[in-house]
């Protein structure tokens, strides 16, 4: 393993350095070496770091504790994937707090082209078991079904993907040296053995703390176009990584139930304040997913439509073929900017809004 990884693994090592801190670093010095070579005064005022970090930077000296996490990797045959390779999640890569280091063991496609996020309480009912299970049923197999390993809807979602031969991966809140809840040892055994995979961005030894899975969750929903929450307390964590998913411009979904019902709530309060679309089953979300594989249209406008500098920007991407927002973020708009150039173009009749987040070229 070489000097590079050494360090990125190090600077994920250091206390009260976050992904975000890290990605700034690693924009200013692509030398990740550098990093701990740099006078306090110079790091200090890069963005996000100031006197404090910038100590901790240079205080650091837990490097045997990368010895042994690399020792770790290279002897369970676990992928150490960086932010800069190919095989990194590319959705993830479009979340400002994605984690420059993914620890991966198994054979799913990070990259494949339908990935969804499957979440719910770990206190489910009978119905919520019930809905889960007939919606992995009726999903395509080409999809990639997403969760976090946990009691409840997770372990549901899980098995039924097993059960259905769906490939699987969880992502987990703690490392690759262990399975919390350990329950579920023998599910994640199956996982990898239906071509599925366990995904984490922490270290061996790393406990299942209760404050790592925030962390989990924002990888659960970056790393896929949709996530769909089957049910979840007002203020439970599925209904947190649904607001996440959100945040980063992924659609969301949620099954309703009674008003009554306490795992219910979250669902309902998600589709009454419009943060979810309320679906029932596969056929809705693969129709607002527009993963429906409908005809495309061949007619062209023969109208001429006048475009400014950043329109013409779009149009040649979209002219490529019909893209996700995601896609489109590559000209180098903000998602405000990107946003509005969208709205203008519509309105011109020269693109279509279609489910899903993505745009086809009308002009």
């Amino acid at each position: 393993m070489d000097e590079n990884v050494f360090n990125r693994i190090a600077l994920t090592l250091i206390p009260g350095i976050g992904a975000i801190q890290a990605r700034n670093l690693l924009s200013v010095f692509p030398d990740p070496r550098t990093i701990f070579r740099t006078p306090i005064s110079k790091l200090e005022r890069i963005p996000g770091i100031g006197s404090i970090k910038a100590k901790a930077i240079k205080n650091f000296t837990n490097f045997s504790k990368v010895e042994k996490e690399i020792k770790f990797i290279e002897k369970n045959e676990i992928q150490l994937i960086q932010i800069t390779d190919e095989n990194y999640p590319k959705r993830l890569l479009n979340c400002d707090d994605a984690p420059i280091i993914l620890y991966y063991k198994g054979t799913a496609d990070l990259n494949t082209s339908k990935i969804i996020a499957v979440i719910g309480t770990r206190h489910n009912t009978d119905q919520g078991r019930i809905m889960c299970e007939r919606l992995i049923e009726e999903l395509p197999k080409e999809i990639l079904v997403v969760s976090g390993l946990a009691h409840g809807i997770d372990s549901i979602v899980h098995k039924a993907c097993v059960r259905n031969n769906l490939s699987t991966v969880g992502v987990l809140g703690h490392g690759l040296d262990r399975i919390y809840p350990y329950q579920n040892k023998s599910l994640s055994k199956q996982m990898l053995e239906h071509g599925g995979g366990l995904l984490t961005d922490f270290v061996s030894e790393t406990k299942p703390d209760r404050e790592n899975f925030p962390k989990r969750n924002r990888i659960v929903a970056g790393m896929c176009d949709a996530t769909i929450v089957i049910e979840s307390g007002i203020t439970g964590g599925s209904t947190i990584t649904a607001e996440l998913a959100s945040g980063y411009n992924r659609d969301v979904f949620a099954f309703p139930g009674r008003v009554t019902d306490i795992y219910s709530e979250g669902c309902n309060a998600l589709i009454y304040h419009n943060k979810a679309q309320m679906i029932r089953n596969a056929a809705d979300l693969m129709y607002w997913m527009n993963w429906e594989n409908p005809e495309k249209s061949s007619i062209q406008r023969s109208i001429f439509i006048e475009l400014n500098e950043d329109e013409q920007k779009i149009a040649d991407k979209l002219k490529i073929g019909e893209m996700h927002i995601d896609d489109l973020s590559e000209v180098g708009f903000t998602p405000g900017k990107l946003s509005g150039v969208l709205l203008n173009l519509e309105l011109k009749g020269a693109l279509s809004a279609l489910p899903g987040k993505r745009y086809r070229w009308l002009g």
